[in-house]
């Protein structure tokens, strides 16, 4: 039986895409939180609210634009390079942001009455950030317990999975095809294969090109 009602924290990205198809074959109701953070990619947010609508669950968007204020990063401004240099963190590190957007989500959550949260974060695929990692989401959803005398439960079911493994887990799914054509991963903002040049297409295709390898295609 079908758990009642859980939040996904949701981009229209690749991951979080296919963190909802998985919510909506656990949870009698999903909900798509959406963050408009001043992300250079800013087509994400009405992209996510058609997959949202075309999926049928609820979107929640949620205006946050603390990040530009407090810090300087690739990913909500135009005048800093999307580079990886060896040994730093990568420029598209948004410090704070996942720590920021799971609390957002709990207490979402807790307003609503829904227990389980659901994000798309990776430590095989990380990219370099911290705030993806097993012991930080664990710690944080032990805090948040304890915060709000709650019993959320945060799910991440892409955490030991690296991207061949995701196209894989949406083709078990049945939405490799959605998935393929209408998420928006790309940091310039191109829906589907994207720009091809960013980290996060070089990522997503590289997964793509060894799922399809392994199946035979």
């Amino acid at each position: 039986m079908k758990q009642q009602r859980a939040i996904v924290v949701f981009s229209g990205g690749q991951d979080s895409t296919t963190c909802l198809f998985w919510a909506k074959e656990r949870f009698q109701e999903v909900i798509a939180l959406t963050f408009d953070y001043g992300q250079r990619h800013q087509q994400e947010v009405q992209h996510a609210k058609a997959i949202a609508k075309e999926l049928g669950v609820e979107w929640l968007p949620f205006q946050l634009d603390l990040f530009s204020k407090l810090t300087q990063n690739a990913l909500t401004s135009n005048q800093v390079n999307i580079e990886q240099k060896e040994g730093e963190l990568p420029s598209t590190f948004v410090p704070g942001r996942n720590h920021l957007f799971f609390s957002i989500a709990a207490m979402v959550a807790y307003q609503r009455e829904a227990q389980h949260i659901i994000v798309g974060v990776s430590q095989t695929d990380f990219s370099g950030y911290p705030d993806c990692r097993d012991n930080f989401v664990k710690s944080l959803n032990v805090t948040l317990n304890l915060a709000m005398e709650a019993d959320f439960q945060i799910h991440t079911p892409l955490m030991w999975l690296d991207k061949k493994e995701v196209w894989a887990l949406s083709d078990q799914l049945g939405a490799f095809d959605y998935i393929q054509q209408k998420t928006l991963t790309c940091y310039e903002g191109i829906p589907a294969s994207g720009c091809g040049v960013c980290p996060a297409c070089i990522l997503r295709q590289k997964g793509l090109e060894a799922y399809l390898a392994e199946k035979g295609e």
